[in-house]
């Protein structure tokens, strides 16, 4: 009998070519014959999983920050349980940064994309949703943490995350080599340090 195709897992093959492709050369000249050959596939097989380059561009993000999602679960299960929110937020912080390869290929995916959702309504609804979801879950661990008295009662937890989020900005950094990794993480930490002067005792790493 012939081998059944997973589809799935087609997809996704598809998704980290895609994410390579970027990686070593970039969005805006990528064609999807381009992904095609990186995958190991015909443009036709590729198009009967993706009908557009917009397609396969959700699907790769998509997966993207499911993959990203996976990276933090497993840093988080490795903490005591339960992590300080201290370190919840760090770690998130931390793998949306282009700091070892997995992160900065998928940052790179995820820039190409903004890029393109710049001049397509379709995509731009899809990007600013995927961001509103980050965001919110962002901003209940503040909130959460407010009201455990891990962070002052008088911090706004909406500015407060938008501080937070601000830092994602290093991507930019690192990526022209203008600060090191160490750097933009010390930034990270000096800034969470802020945020949980609280004199409720160590808030761990």
């Amino acid at each position: 009998m012939p081998k059944q195709v997973d589809h799935q897992e087609r997809r996704e093959t598809i998704a980290r070519a895609l994410w390579r492709a970027v990686d070593r050369q970039g969005a805006t000249h990528l064609t999807m014959r381009d992904v095609a050959q990186e995958a190991g596939i015909s443009l036709g097989q590729l198009q009967h999983y993706f009908r557009s380059r917009a397609a396969m561009l959700s699907f790769a993000v998509d997966f993207a920050g499911e993959q990203t999602a996976l990276r933090v679960g497993r840093a988080l299960a490795e903490l005591p349980q339960p992590p300080h929110p201290r370190q919840v937020l760090r770690v998130m912080l931390a793998e949306l940064l282009p700091l070892h390869p997995d992160a900065r290929a998928q940052s790179r995916m995820s820039t190409a994309y903004v890029l393109e959702a710049l001049h397509d309504e379709e995509l731009h609804a899809r990007a600013r949703a995927g961001v509103l979801q980050g965001r919110a879950m962002a901003e209940q661990v503040v909130r959460q943490a407010i009201t455990d008295g891990h962070i002052r009662p008088d911090r706004d937890p909406v500015l407060e995350t938008n501080l937070l989020l601000a830092l994602t900005g290093f991507t930019t950094l690192l990526e022209l080599d203008a600060v090191t990794p160490a750097a933009a993480l010390e930034a990270v930490d000096r800034h969470l340090d802020r945020l949980f002067e609280t004199g409720d005792g160590p808030s761990g790493d």
